[in-house]
């Protein structure tokens, strides 16, 4: 804002070639003999001119209102299509967005050049920026196409489903039928509506517990192994870490699919019940609540704990040995050492981890999908009792069309994640105490 008044104030004090490049951009420089930068300027700014008198402004106009002509079979009407009018109002807003950068970017430069000028300063030409630009700024070269490629393939798609979420789209209202702005109206019926309220609450509940205890699990069943495997009494360290590697190069889903083959009636554990002369177990039937649950939570911890012991044992290298020696003088114990001096240093280098792992066990979407996917109980709506949010959201739009409740539930996860995260982040030594390890 400071930078935007201080333009402000050189534009307002600027002579008239300035000024007129308010109008017509590039037109500073090109009269002070810049001409191929001031070209350019011009050139994009009639370009985007171009663009909204052929179809921008209709689509601004179709952002706010996403259709008004509706299909008609017997007439032969085509109607509109409201999601894309949704679509390309937001390409329209883009380019607006983009247009008012460049346009200020431009009067900062016209302003420049004037100044350079009454300095004595010959402008330079435009090959010779070019190749000045391309040498001290070279990682915008560089970073551009990946950054359009991010704000196309990712931003974007975001942005597309967050707008769903204020609109009634989905159900019965998908195009030809004509898609309405309803504003938060997607938010109460999670809250308040009866068809989804209990649900929502019901998984939500679950969500965060899931979410809690399988990274605490997770991370203390890494560190553990790591702490065990650093232990001089430990003989073939290599071979003991192997099994847990292996674990985590094989791709996930085949090991869920193989767990859910193993507690399934015809798997190895009913199997060994029955000689054992004990009846088949539904370890993940449709009324097997708190046992799948479990066998969600123990697969989980089969497929990430691999990932936190390495991390664990890399960052174990580098503790400093002389604070366990001294508390060995002062008589602490293994388990007052583990809590007073292993824990604060590895909270602390791997809490941006530990966050992470928490975000993704929060939207992990395979393990109750491919272990007990398809399963809709009763008291839930179109969802089971080991469903998460992301599952539920994805049976909501994904194979029950309802799109904008489920973009209404999205946001809440990541407001849910996001809250969270940035709490425990902020209020952790890793944020505050920067500097104490190193």
């Amino acid at each position: 804002m400071s930078e935007i008044r201080s333009t402000f104030g050189r534009f307002i004090r600027s002579g008239w070639k300035v000024k007129v490049s308010a109008l017509l951009m590039g037109t500073a420089q090109m009269l002070y003999g810049s001409i191929g930068k001031g070209l350019l300027f011009l050139i994009f700014e009639i370009s985007v001119i171009a663009y909204y008198l052929v179809r921008g402004f209709d689509d601004l106009a179709g952002f706010f209102t996403l259709g008004t002509q509706k299909a008609d079979a017997w007439t032969r009407t085509a109607g509109d299509n409201s999601v894309v009018f949704l679509l390309m109002g937001l390409f329209s807003w883009i380019v607006l967005a983009v247009f008012i950068c460049i346009y200020f970017a431009s009067i900062k430069d016209a302003i420049q050049t004037e100044e350079n000028i009454k300095a004595g300063k010959e402008p330079k030409p435009f090959i010779s920026e070019l190749r000045e630009f391309s040498d001290r700024k070279f990682y915008i070269l560089a970073l551009i196409l990946p950054v359009i490629g991010v704000c196309i393939f990712n931003v974007l798609p975001i942005v597309f489903m967050i707008l769903i979420a204020f609109t009634n789209f989905g159900g019965s209202i998908v195009p030809p039928e004509l898609v309405d702005w309803v504003g938060v109206e997607n938010f109460r019926k999670i809250i308040t509506l009866s068809q989804f309220a209990p649900t929502f609450l019901k998984i939500l509940t679950w969500n965060i517990l899931w979410a809690v205890v399988s990274t605490a699990l997770n991370y203390f069943a890494g560190l553990g192994l790591a702490l065990l495997l650093n232990k001089d009494c430990v003989k073939g360290k290599a071979f003991w870490r192997l099994f847990p590697i292996l674990a985590y190069a094989i791709p996930g889903f085949i090991t869920l699919l193989a767990f859910k083959f193993m507690f399934s009636y015809g798997g190895p554990v009913n199997y060994l019940l029955k000689n054992m002369g004990h009846s088949a177990i539904g370890f993940l039937d449709i009324d097997a609540k708190w046992s799948a649950r479990l066998i969600g939570l123990l697969v989980n911890c089969w497929i990430s704990v691999p990932s936190i012991m390495l991390l664990s044992t890399g960052h174990l290298a580098n503790r400093d040995m002389a604070l366990y020696e001294a508390a060995k003088i002062d008589g602490a114990s293994s388990f007052q050492q583990f809590k007073s001096i292993t824990m604060p240093f590895m909270l602390f280098v791997t809490m941006p981890v530990l966050l992470g792992q928490f975000v993704a066990n929060f939207n992990n979407f395979g393990i109750f999908y491919f272990l007990r996917g398809g399963l809709y109980l009763d008291g839930y709506f179109l969802a089971s009792d080991t469903d998460l949010l992301i599952n539920w959201l994805y049976n909501l739009s994904i194979d029950n069309n309802y799109y904008c409740i489920g973009a209404a539930i999205s946001l809440v996860i990541f407001a849910i994640t996001s809250v969270i995260s940035l709490t425990i982040y902020i209020r952790s030594s890793s944020f505050k105490e920067e500097d104490t390890f190193q």
